[in-house]
C-alpha cells in the first residue's frame, strides 16, 4: 500500500493542533482528518478518531502495524513541514 497523495491544511490557533491531512493510499482510499499535533517534545500524527458515549476517544481508522504508522507518520510530518513556512489562514472573526 503506498500514499499517494497528502493535503494538509494548517490550523490557526494557539493550541496543540497545527495541522489536519487528507491521506490518500493508492489513488483509491482517503482518510481524512488526520491531525498534526505538538507534542511535549516534538509533533506526532494523531489518527481521525469519535468520542464514545463513556467519554473516551476511539479511532476510526488507524495502522494495524508499527511499521505503517512510522511511514503515515514520516510521510504527513513531511508534507506538513513543506508547508510550515506558509502562514495559516486567519480565522473570522
Amino acid at each position: 500500500m503506498e500514499i499517494t497523495d497528502i493535503r494538509i491544511k494548517k490550523v490557526a490557533s494557539e493550541g496543540k493542533m497545527k495541522a489536519v491531512a487528507s491521506v490518500t493510499f493508492d489513488n483509491a482510499f482517503a482518510v481524512h482528518d488526520v491531525k498534526v499535533i505538538e507534542g511535549p517534545e516534538k509533533l506526532f500524527v494523531a489518527m481521525p478518531s469519535r468520542r464514545t458515549p463513556d467519554g473516551e476517544y476511539r479511532d476510526i481508522a488507524h495502522p494495524i502495524n508499527s511499521d505503517m504508522r512510522n511511514m503515515l507518520e514520516s510521510k504527513v510530518l513531511a508534507a506538513y513541514d513543506a508547508i510550515e513556512d506558509e502562514p495559516a489562514p486567519e480565522t473570522a472573526e
